[in-house]
């Protein structure tokens, strides 16, 4: 055999440059290098930019303003695929920094790396490029690009990849992009539960645990629940939860059921396999404060569906929100506190509450934390409403007096649901009378006040319930709740318009309240609002109408008119019409006028004799006045003579009283106090003595009709009512009480409207029914209905009543059938 020949190496081309291996420790050297033609020195420039980015965030920030990101960017659509995965690794790092993430949305780089995804790249490739479009994916901007550009569906698909790293950056942007309600809804349609359930099964909890957020957002969905419960998503959840090396995740898991809770179907499926059970069981052992605080959440979002609310009774949730309450954690006692009173619209739920939960919840209303007071209080709220055996409940947990004390509370939600439980508990008379002892009118005052509408149409709402009673209506006033309650009347609100007008119709239920409201304004709002066909509402009517009917002063001098149920009492005052727009004063600010030539203010004292007597025996005693009346009038014996009546008439015994009576309050400019009349008490008594007896209406009628011209002056002649001075007879009155105020006891000499005042005084005294109504030129006169007798013949025939005029000037007794003309005569000429 012969021997090999060896081969001389042949020498390289002149052109190629031989390798030569570049080392640089400087990064603006290196990214020089990635402008390269080379794909060796493009890969190891990249390789060598990902280590230096990879070492500090101020490193990134060196290499972005080296303009790394412009050529890297270039790079990752390179053909050479160490290149393109080298340049994505560095992008991937990089992206964590914000200014960097902002360069990258600028040059829209979501594009280029969705497309990198594709099944057959690199798994390297796929990390970094998930890693990439995770930390972009937390800006909003990115996450509608990502959407637009078709990326949630490779991203779903890489859920299933074999590396760990590129399920958890993949899981974590589709987390990320579910944020947005588009993408949550399109993640439905790419089948994504299936793969999280199986990433629910990974040996990471960091990928257990953005799967289960993941599931948090997308079930809050309710056709994504039921694929969840098809896909046997119900069962590993509770196996979470019952596997106790999971604890990790166990608030997340529960996050997930809890959204489960608020879907009919996928509730009953939970109660048909025993999932229900065991869930409300696992939230009853948990001392996880954060597993009971959402598992309470949960029920509440749940339980304003009636069909849920059903199912969760069944199941008997009232027990597992019950020891939430015991539970020593201010959140977890405002979230049972919320679910109670969502589960409170089933009636079951209400009744079990109302044996077991309402001691504690009365409880929490003394708690230091202003927000576990709202909600305990909303939920006794709840428990309340038509509801008087859980009303019960709380009195008997002696609740009462906490719930007045959180009308005082900083929250208004707890302000307006204290008022509505106390609202609640007024419908039992034994409740509101104690809760009045506790002072609620004057803790009520401060709710008026209030500019949220929510608290003050609960409150005037309130103030409705308890102003049926006298002492609730005079502790209002003391505490000057009638000021706010007035000015409500104005609001823009329909409801605190509308309770407002209850509140007021309610208070104006006796005189001094019923003058008050008027004195502030109430009168002249009610008629401004009955006006408006958008603003006036059941009540503004009827509280104008009670507003007048007890204070029958001011209702004569407006509308000119009382009818046969208003009945006058002890300081009604008639001061003439009064013209629209002006101010109607008070009998006591009327007292305070000078002396003047108009018309005289006729008013109404019949006070029995024992009370003038006191009224006397206190100007006696009091030496401060003493020092100021006249001498005539403040010597004992003058006063004795007054008292016994001893060598008087009566007419001027009256002069007496009345006159100490002024001097009095002068002295006491804070309590005015009337001047009696005993003279219309004379006239009321001998009235009484004289006709009672007689056995017919009409009898009665004539016979005061005559008894109040007798003392008015007699009966006057037509042709001579011209000559009737009593107009003279009035000034001198005035002149001799140097007041406007006169008593009408002493008007001697009477016109029409005189006449008729008393009439109707004394009728109303003594049983008979008549209206008095005002006319024109100081004309009034009364009208009573009468039965007129039987036709002859006729036996057992009820007629219909009639109505009459009443004549007190010339032929007094004379009655007139309304509409005739001999009553129109007396009513006008």
């Amino acid at each position: 055999m012969g021997k090999k020949v060896k081969k001389e190496a042949e020498p390289p081309p002149k052109d190629v440059f031989d390798p030569l291996l570049i080392e640089s420790k400087t990064a603006a050297t290196v990214v020089l290098m990635l402008s390269s033609p080379e794909e060796e020195v493009l890969a190891k420039a990249c390789d060598a930019l990902y280590k230096f980015a990879s070492k500090g965030d101020e490193n990134k920030v060196t290499l972005l303003g080296l303009g790394a990101v412009e050529h890297l960017y270039k790079l990752i659509s390179h053909e050479d695929p160490i290149v393109r995965r080298n340049a994505i690794m560095v992008f991937g790092i990089m992206a964590s920094n914000h200014d960097v993430k902002k360069l990258l949305r600028e040059l829209d780089v979501t594009n280029s790396l969705i497309s990198q995804l594709a099944p057959e790249e690199d798994v390297v490739i796929h990390e970094f490029a998930t890693l990439c479009l995770a930390h972009m994916a937390v800006e909003y901007t990115t996450k509608v690009q990502i959407f637009e550009q078709g990326g949630l569906e490779p991203l779903i698909k890489l859920l299933g990849s074999p590396d760990p790293d590129v399920q958890k950056n993949s899981v974590e942007c589709i987390y990320l992009l579910v944020q947005d309600f588009q993408s949550c809804a399109a993640v439905r349609e790419l089948n994504v539960i299936p793969p999280l359930l199986e990433l629910l099964k990974s040996e990471y909890p960091v990928i257990q645990l953005l799967a289960l957020k993941t599931l948090e957002v997308i079930t809050k969905d309710t056709e994504t629940r039921i694929t969840l419960g098809e896909n046997k998503g119900l069962e590993c959840l509770l196996k979470i939860l019952e596997t106790n090396e999971f604890s990790d995740l166990h608030v997340e898991a529960l996050a997930v059921l809890g959204n489960c809770l608020e879907d009919v179907h996928t509730l009953q499926l939970l109660q048909q396999t025993g999932g229900l059970k065991k869930l409300l069981s696992f939230v009853g052992v948990s001392t996880v404060l954060d597993i009971q605080k959402n598992a309470a959440k949960a029920i509440a979002k749940a339980a304003y569906d009636s069909e849920i609310r059903k199912i969760l009774n069944e199941e008997e949730v009232e027990k597992c929100l019950i020891n939430l309450l015991e539970i020593d954690n201010d959140g977890v006692k405002v979230a049972a506190s919320q679910a109670i009173s969502a589960m409170c619209e089933n009636s079951a739920s209400k009744r079990a509450f109302g044996l077991q939960g309402i001691p504690q919840l009365v409880q929490l209303l003394n708690s230091d934390s202003e927000e576990v007071k709202e909600a305990s209080v909303t939920a006794l709220a709840n428990l309340t409403a038509a509801s008087p055996g859980n009303a019960s409940a709380i009195a008997e947990a002696e609740g009462i007096e906490p719930l007045v004390n959180t009308l005082n509370a900083q929250r208004d939600e707890a302000v307006a649901n204290a008022a509505t439980v106390l609202t609640n508990l007024a419908m039992q008379e034994l409740f509101r009378v104690t809760i009045q002892g506790c002072g609620v009118m004057s803790a009520l005052a401060e709710p008026l006040r209030s500019t949220n509408s929510q608290v003050q149409s609960k409150a005037a709402f309130a103030v409705a319930a308890f102003g049926c009673d006298a002492d609730a209506r005079t502790e209002l006033r003391n505490a000057g709740g009638l000021q706010p309650l007035v000015e409500l009347l104005h609001s823009r609100n329909a409801e605190v318009r509308r309770n407002a007008c209850l509140a007021v119709m309610v208070c104006a239920s006796d005189e001094v309240t019923a003058v008050e409201l008027c004195r502030l304004g109430a009168l002249d709002i009610l008629e401004e609002i009955n006006l408006s066909i958008g603003r006036k509402n059941n009540f503004s009517e009827a509280a104008l109408e009670n507003l007048l009917d007890n204070n029958l002063s001011q209702r004569y001098s407006q509308r000119g008119y009382l009818s046969s149920s208003n009945i006058i009492t002890d300081g009604f005052y008639d001061c003439g019409q009064i013209k629209p727009g002006v101010k109607f004063l008070s009998l006591e600010e009327l007292s305070m006028q000078e002396l003047t030539d108009r018309r005289a203010i006729i008013f109404i004292n019949a006070k029995p004799r024992e009370d003038v007597l006191a009224v006397e025996e206190k100007a006696q005693d009091s030496s401060y006045e003493q020092t100021l009346l006249s001498p005539a009038l403040s010597r004992k014996s003058s006063r004795e003579k007054t008292r016994k009546g001893k060598g008087k008439k009566e007419e001027e015994k009256m002069k007496e009283v009345t006159e100490i009576m002024f001097k009095v309050q002068d002295l006491e400019s804070s309590h005015w106090l009337p001047p009696p009349d005993l003279i219309l008490l004379d006239y009321i008594n001998d009235a009484s003595k004289a006709i009672l007896p007689l056995t017919t209406t009409r009898e009665q009628v004539v016979a005061l009709a005559q008894f109040v011209a007798n003392k008015m002056g007699g009966s006057i002649e037509r042709d001579k009512l011209h000559d009737f001075s009593w107009e003279l007879h009035i000034s001198e009155i005035q002149f001799e009480l140097k007041c406007n105020i006169v008593p009408i006891g002493k008007v001697k000499k009477g016109t029409f409207y005189h006449r008729a005042l008393l009439f109707k005084v004394i009728a109303d005294r003594i049983g008979i029914g008549c209206s008095l109504v005002r006319g024109e030129y100081n004309r009034a006169w009364n009208e009573v209905e009468l039965v007129d007798d039987s036709p002859q013949g006729i036996v057992g025939l009820l007629l219909p009543p009639q109505e009459y005029i009443v004549d007190l000037m010339f032929e007094p007794g004379f009655l007139m059938k309304q509409g005739s003309a001999e009553a129109d005569q007396y009513k006008h000429i």
